[in-house]
């Protein structure tokens, strides 16, 4: 859309669904988050762009930056297709020492390594920034890592390893990984594979990450190596694993059974998650693809497709004897809250239902379970006999999603989902609800659960907690409206 027509419609960023706390392009396809990194005091978003259409295509980086992790300012395209192939995703950091030696002495810049990819071949390409990621030049000597016919080879990850002061790179190869170190960027070697039968195993693995948190129980340092799994999710479809073990600078140990799979999202739509790099502040943040490769094509929005979730600030926590990834949006969301509807104590039966009139979106919920006989139904963008369904079953010990909606555009999209609630009362829930989505965090972020949903245009919701029998004692509920992180950048 151009400038001129922005100012004459006055429509930007108000179309139907659009998410208003969440990161989406202005148009077209957008899938994988790519090269995540801090620098010069702003966070660096790219991302799998397709500039031509609304569905997969040849791939480029989109790029976004912001200086709340929140308010995102959009970018000329980063980087290109070219004879060598699609630009695929990978990371970005910052060389802080020059070791590559693309920047003048005593001056760090920005380097990205990526997958080129052209037909079934997949290979590792460098490229750097000396102007704060605005333009990109790529390394003459590309690719930097050939392939020796290994089918799906893709999806570098590099950090600098301060115990053994070198580059590590971690590659997924078909339902692997492969870690690689280098000393400047360029030339790498291989040191070891892992995850041959480990984890889930159903779909090919993507999109990986590993970095070192400390358990805030034991206070032990641990590294947490994150995967995507493009099939066979806990929800169906794509998701995101992991596993908590050591790194030593050549080999990852996991502490967990090969058969343990660990997710870190159990929702529907939360995959191919990246932390950010070279952080100011030692937090651990992600963004995911906040969609499933089940449907993700077919999703109604329009002029664009997909959106990344909220930034997550990931901790360690030792859960009934299981180190257990817990995480909770960034704490600046709380600086977008604005009108506050505090209302206190709940009682729900079978006979006492509540229900009052939803804010409009986005907003937050919070409240506290003291007590739950039965199954709790949490309704949202409630209409007559359509809503979102968040559902917690004591008796089954488990959460439910499902939807009532009227655009039937995936089967799969519109299947009941549930997943383990391994905890009893009381219970602590938290929900960030935008115009086509809600991310539930229980127990403060010990699960979650991320969802995609797309109502009908009306402006007029409800919220109800209803049960179909037994009861409910609810406390601490408050809604949160939001402010929109979105502004038209022509006016």
């Amino acid at each position: 859309m151009s400038k001129q027509q922005r100012v004459m419609t006055n429509t930007y960023y108000q179309e139907k669904y659009r998410p208003h706390v969440h990161f989406t392009p202005e148009s077209m396809w957008m899938n994988d988050p790519n090269g995540l990194v801090y620098f010069e005091e702003e966070y660096h978003l790219f991302y799998q762009y397709h500039p031509d259409g609304k569905t997969w295509g040849p791939m480029h980086w989109g790029h976004a930056v912001s200086r709340d992790l929140l308010t995102w300012r959009h970018l000329p395209l980063a980087l290109f297709p070219d004879e060598i192939g699609m630009i695929f995703s990978g990371s970005v950091v910052v060389d802080w020492n020059n070791t590559s030696g693309f920047f003048k002495d005593g001056e760090p810049g920005l380097v990205a390594i990526f997958t080129h990819a052209t037909g079934d071949l997949q290979r590792q390409s460098v490229a750097y920034s000396k102007d704060n990621g605005r333009t990109w030049e790529k390394y003459v000597h590309n690719p930097v890592i050939d392939n020796d016919n290994i089918t799906d080879f893709r999806d570098p990850k590099v950090f600098w390893h301060e115990d053994s002061s070198q580059w590590i790179m971690v590659l997924t190869i078909g339902r692997r990984v492969r870690f690689y170190a280098s000393n400047n960027l360029i030339d790498w070697f291989t040191l070891s594979d892992f995850g041959e039968n480990w984890g889930a195993q159903d779909g090919v693995w993507e999109c990986p990450d590993l970095f070192m948190l400390t358990n805030e129980d034991t206070e032990e340092k641990k590294w947490v190596l994150q995967i995507g799994v493009d099939d066979g999710a806990y929800a169906g479809g794509s998701g995101t694993q992991y596993f908590v073990g050591n790194f030593d600078g050549t080999v990852f140990t996991p502490d967990q059974n090969p058969s343990d799979v660990r997710w870190i999202d159990v929702g529907k739509d939360f995959y191919a998650a990246q932390s950010f790099s070279d952080m100011p502040d030692d937090r651990r943040i992600i963004i995911a693809w906040m969609s499933n490769w089940t449907y993700a094509e077919d999703i109604p929005t329009d002029p664009w497709r997909s959106a990344m979730t909220l930034p997550r600030e990931l901790k360690l926590c030792t859960i009934d004897g299981c180190e257990t990834v817990v995480q909770q949006p960034v704490s600046e969301l709380t600086q977008l809250r604005s009108v506050t509807h505090d209302i206190g104590r709940v009682a729900v039966s079978r006979e006492r239902p509540f229900r009052m009139r939803q804010p409009n979106a986005p907003f937050e919920i919070e409240f506290d379970i003291e007590h739950i006989n039965g199954k709790l139904e949490c309704h949202f963008f409630k209409t007559g006999k359509e809503s979102f369904i968040f559902s917690i079953d004591n008796e089954k010990s488990t959460i439910e999603r499902k939807h009532f909606f009227t655009d039937d555009f995936s089967d799969s999209f519109y299947s009941l989902t549930s997943a383990p609630l391994p905890y009893g009362t009381p219970l602590r829930l938290r929900a960030v609800c935008d115009h086509s989505s809600v991310e539930w965090f229980i127990n403060d972020g010990t699960q979650t659960s991320t969802h995609l949903f797309f109502p009908t245009d009306t402006t007029e919701y409800n919220i109800s907690f209803q049960v179909q029998s037994g009861d409910v004692n609810i406390k601490d509920l408050s809604i949160y409206e939001l402010q929109s992180v979105w502004s038209n950048p022509d006016q």
